[in-house]
């Protein structure tokens, strides 16, 4: 593995809100057709440190390396085409426009209109009840279908390295399964590399290769996530024992 060269590096990020300080120097890497998880408590950072790999949030100091470029002052918009992607948390679906409109908006960048159908058949098959909503407005759909077609509108722009920012808050545990199942698909049958923030801790450890923890800002354990899985300490701290 560190033979590798990472998809992802963070190099000493420090991103702050005003003159708070959300994330304080973190480094981590990601190596390709990995699922990284990014575990901790309400306020940890994890939200920020997606946002801030997004370029959503500028980091106020530190680089952030994609495939080999750095890409910390690069603004949001460029990155999709670039195969860097995120599903934000809160799903940030278009509520206004119809479930096959928002699947398009993924591909905003894409010319390429015979697999641009391809793909959109494809989020259909893995969604099958975006397909029987394709018509209806996205502000329609419940909270499991929203978080469905933000991941389908993500996977429209063919993304290498996905960004999962909470992809299981606020839905019933089926559904949860489902969006899991998903995830394992993208990455084993696709190759898409995932970069998960998630609060069910034992969920996400689960689904990675491994993980990094934080705790105010900083990683203060990164490990094989079977090997945090069964660490003490991260049981007592967010697998509730």
């Amino acid at each position: 593995m560190t033979e590798q060269t990472p998809i992802l590096e963070l190099k000493n990020v420090t991103s702050a809100y005003g003159r708070i300080k959300a994330i304080k120097g973190i480094s981590l890497k990601v190596y390709p057709g990995e699922v990284v998880s990014i575990i901790g408590a309400n306020g940890a950072g994890k939200s920020t440190t997606l946002m801030s790999i997004s370029g959503v949030i500028k980091p106020t100091s530190g680089e952030v390396w994609y495939a080999g470029d750095r890409i910390d002052g690069l603004a949001p918009d460029l990155l999709p085409s670039r195969g860097l992607c995120q599903v934000p948390e809160g799903r940030r679906i278009f509520p206004r426009l119809t479930v096959e409109e928002n699947l398009d908006m993924g591909a905003f960048f894409r010319k390429d209109t015979d697999a641009i159908n391809h793909d959109k058949n494809r989020v259909f098959q893995m969604f099958p009840i975006l397909l029987e909503r394709r018509k209806q407005h996205g502000g329609t759909l419940s909270g499991g279908e929203q978080q469905m077609l933000a991941m389908g509108r993500a996977l429209m722009g063919r993304p290498k390295l996905l960004l999962l920012d909470e992809p299981s808050l606020g839905l019933a545990p089926l559904i949860v399964q489902q969006i899991f199942r998903i995830i394992r698909e993208i990455n084993e049958v696709d190759g898409v590399t995932v970069v998960l923030v998630e609060q069910n801790a034992n969920l996400a450890l689960k689904s990675s290769s491994r993980g990094y923890v934080l705790e105010t800002g900083n990683v203060v354990m990164e490990d094989d996530a079977q090997a945090l899985l069964v660490n003490p300490a991260i049981r007592a701290a967010y697998l509730g024992e």
